[in-house]
């Protein structure tokens, strides 16, 4: 006769009910987690590509400029002068401009973001790209 053990994934580990060792293991968890997040700084991974990126070396502060032609100019001078682009100087450009609006995202006043969206069109125009 075959002997009558449960199979190790029913059976019951230090006697606990399921219940208990299920509160047990996510107690376990929480604690472990918010341990190791509180020493953890935040990665600011997008200040990283406008900063260091491999596509453009941009002007300092330039998306801060109140003028739409003057942010063209800059990332299309930024963008012609770079070697390390991959795509065209246009993509380029474009890329960096748009990766900028959408980072910003909800925190980009009305004004900026119709200043930037001008500057797209001023881009546009600056390398004879018709809309």
């Amino acid at each position: 006769m075959a002997s009558r053990t449960a199979h190790s994934s029913t059976r019951r580990r230090a006697g606990r009910p399921p219940r208990q060792r299920h509160a047990q293991s996510r107690a376990e968890h929480r604690k472990a987690s918010s341990h190791a997040s509180a020493r953890k700084q935040p990665h600011r991974w997008s200040r990283d590509v406008m900063e260091r990126s491999d596509a453009l070396d941009l002007e300092p502060g330039i998306f801060k400029s109140a003028s739409a032609e003057e942010i063209a100019q800059s990332l299309r001078r930024s963008s012609l002068a770079s070697k390390r682009r991959r795509g065209t100087p246009y993509q380029s450009a474009m890329s960096m401009l748009n990766f900028f609006i959408n980072r910003a995202g909800k925190n980009l006043p009305k004004t900026r973001r119709d200043v930037l969206q001008a500057a797209k069109g001023k881009l546009r125009e600056a390398f004879g790209r018709p809309r």
